[in-house]
């Protein structure tokens, strides 16, 4: 079992809320729900039973006091950056156009002979 699986599954556990948990664990919705789906095929049990009133299984009862201790006995995750990664890449556009002055040629191109 991965710890962060363990974080995500308790979060939901306390909350018995997924997308408040999801807002408290700073990750999107879906990845909150892979996660938990991957844990249940894991243990072999459903965990959660999802609705109007998210509540544990037996066995989710069961694997909560375990996950709790696990994550009191494991090393605290490691601190965000500040800088949020991914995002689009921006080419450099150069030193840029000189400003246009009415009768001079362009800067990048040639003049004409007539």
């Amino acid at each position: 079992m991965n710890i962060t699986q363990l974080r995500r599954f308790v979060a939901v556990a306390e909350e018995r809320h997924f997308p408040r948990a999801a807002a408290r664990l700073g990750i999107s919705l879906a990845a909150l729900y892979s996660s938990i789906e991957k844990l249940e095929e894991e243990v072999g049990h459903p965990l959660i039973v999802r609705g109007n009133d998210t509540r544990l299984t037996s066995a989710g009862s069961l694997l909560l006091s375990e996950a709790q201790e696990r994550i009191a006995a494991a090393p605290p995750p490691p601190a965000k950056s500040g800088a949020p990664s991914g995002g689009k890449a921006k080419a450099s556009k150069g030193k840029g156009r000189a400003p246009v002055v009415k009768g001079q040629p362009k800067p990048y191109k040639k003049r004409q002979g007539r």
